[in-house]
């Protein structure tokens, strides 16, 4: 595959492992004859270390051997997180080490999570770029002085902590951003 094809969420081997693709950077050259460079942002899939790739235009990583399932979680317990395939029903468990992650983010109820299956043995989740979590709790909005944006922490069902405006109440489901467990918006 083409530096200038592969894109955020891509699978490919970089040094015989495989790394899933999380951000693309395109730096012009400023000279009359320079190659355009490609920056990745990757994470290995075995080790789960981040990976810095940066190729010309031209050059080319292989795609990885890899499929992505569409799962849902169906529980977890204190070793893993199991997680079952929507078209064949296979199950899959990750370990929560290895789905860290992704935990903040994951309900039972979440569709568009997507297994990464490679060698037969789920390496990782990809999961959708925003979710709906409902608040179990935060405190009530103070009267007064609103002129002002401000905002206050909230719990959400999985235990994360997001920063809400202060009209959102308890019990409301809110959209969080999964890559930077940020506030969106209301569901």
């Amino acid at each position: 595959m083409l530096a200038k094809e592969i894109k955020s969420g891509s699978v490919v081997v970089d040094n015989g492992v495989p790394v899933i693709i999380e951000s693309v950077t395109v730096q012009s050259p400023s000279a009359r004859g320079a190659a355009t460079l490609y920056k990745f942002k990757a994470r290995n899939l075995i080790t789960r270390q981040k990976v810095d790739i940066t190729l010309k235009g031209t050059d080319n990583l292989p795609e990885a051997d890899f499929r992505k399932r569409i799962v849902k979680m169906m529980y977890k317990d204190a070793d893993a997180v199991h997680l079952m395939d929507q078209e064949d029903y296979n199950q899959f468990s990750l370990s929560l080490n290895d789905a860290q992650e992704q935990l903040p983010y994951l309900t039972e109820e979440l569709e568009g999570v997507f297994a990464l299956i490679y060698q037969d043995e789920c390496v990782g989740l990809q999961m959708p770029t925003s979710v709906e979590l409902r608040i179990t709790q935060c405190d009530p909005a103070i009267r007064g002085n609103s002129a002002t944006a401000r905002t206050k922490p909230a719990i959400v069902e999985t235990g994360l902590t997001v920063h809400v405006p202060e009209y959102i109440k308890e019990g409301e489901k809110i959209k969080v951003d999964t890559r930077t467990g940020d506030f969106l918006s209301r569901a």
